[in-house]
């Protein structure tokens, strides 16, 4: 069995007092957190691409999408420098150009950052 996950049931605002609540109710033994971890959502390349490509047709964000290596540790430069077809791909077509200058930039950006519940 788990322990339960309140941070997802409550809304940020006033949180911290059912936090408060349950902690002083069942007691910091029964393994209530007390501080929160952040975290950061990163967009892997491919996602990037997707992110860009919203705007244009769906079969081209996907073609471009697939061309990318799905690897651990992959960036766009490293996908670039493997893959000729996606060079070829990204030559051929200013408009596919401009989607990967733009997912150039987005990749490893934050995309938004939330915060869980740390266990004490």
């Amino acid at each position: 069995m788990s322990d339960a996950d309140f941070d997802v049931d409550f809304c940020m605002e006033g949180r911290d007092r059912v936090i408060a609540y349950v902690a002083d109710t069942y007691g910091r033994d029964a393994g209530v957190a007390d501080h929160h971890l952040r975290h950061a959502w990163r967009p892997r390349p491919w996602c990037a691409t997707w992110r860009v490509c919203r705007a244009s047709p769906t079969a081209m964000a996907d073609k471009l999408s697939k061309l990318i290596p799905f690897e651990v540790g992959m960036t766009l430069e490293k996908a670039m420098a493997q893959e000729q077809a996606l060079r070829d791909f990204v030559a051929q077509n200013e408009e596919v150009a401009e989607i990967m200058e733009m997912a150039f930039k987005l990749e490893g950006l934050a995309r938004n950052v939330g915060k869980h519940a740390g266990r004490w």
